[in-house]
């Protein structure tokens, strides 16, 4: 069915009313080297892009190796590959719930951090046993299961949007975002090394202290959030009725700068 111009304009303006920086940038508008400029300082959206960085490089390296490690353990290439499956298989399924559950529950910060809580078991049986000897089934179930981890990517991708609140900052936002898990990812495939060859006892323990790491990473995010909302709380409680007001209709923050603007945690 054709919309006709007037639900036209209905719809424009609910969504402008809704979200007023979607007016302040069209489609084909290029970003310049000042708006990036001004995406980039966004000190606010940093600790987002921190986690990107950190997040998954404790389970990375397994999934890089997974192979070589299967293969290391006795299992012949057609096995390999048939057994490299369920891992892939839950790693959707918990990650599919974990989204979810961010929704129902409202919580960004203490969801996302569940994949972290997930993985702490299987990096601390692998820093305790002998992996090069150890039953090879065992060793599969374990890798299997913490490669199965509830990824908080989707998450997190999500709420580096929802705390730009400018359609400019959340186009760099977004891209920088990915640099930062990209760049995750190079770290990951350099913990592992051939002088730590099988068991990789060294790497294995540089994992475990950089999810002990992720603990307070995601915790101190939390707060700061937190502090940030209680601040501008404070600020706009302070204000009157008429300053409010004034503010809205002259102010030239923008985005997240805003005092009326919430941050997500």
């Amino acid at each position: 069915m054709l919309t006709s111009y007037r639900e036209e304009k209905i719809i424009v303006n609910r969504v402008l009313r809704e979200d007023p920086s979607k007016s302040s940038m069209h489609n084909r508008e290029p970003v310049t080297p000042k708006l990036l400029w001004q995406s980039l300082k966004d000190f606010d959206l940093w600790p987002l892009y921190i986690l990107g960085l950190i997040f998954q490089i404790p389970m990375t390296p397994q999934s890089q190796y997974l192979s070589l490690t299967l293969k290391g353990l006795g299992f012949d290439t057609f096995q390999t590959n048939l057994l490299a499956i369920p891992n892939t298989v839950l790693h959707i399924i918990t990650m599919v719930g974990l989204t979810y559950l961010s929704e129902m529950m409202g919580q960004l910060t203490l969801v996302a951090l569940l994949g972290q809580i997930w993985a702490f078991p299987f990096l601390i049986y692998m820093n305790v046993v002998n992996t090069a000897t150890n039953n090879k089934w065992v060793m599969w179930t374990v890798i299997t299961l913490l490669l199965g981890y509830p990824n908080a990517h989707p998450i997190q991708v999500a709420w580096n949007s929802r705390n730009s609140n400018a359609v400019r900052s959340r186009t760099v936002s977004a891209a920088c975002y990915n640099m930062f898990v990209q760049a995750g990812g190079i770290i990951a495939s350099n913990i592992y090394r051939t002088d730590d060859a099988p068991r990789y006892v060294r790497g294995n323990q540089q994992l475990l202290a950089i999810l002990c790491m992720n603990f307070a990473v995601y915790g101190l995010v939390k707060v700061y959030y937190v502090q940030r909302n209680k601040y501008r709380d404070r600020k706009w409680t302070e204000m009157t009725e008429e300053q409010r007001l004034e503010y809205l209709s002259t102010t030239t923050d923008q985005g997240n700068k805003r005092l009326d603007f919430r941050f997500d945690h």
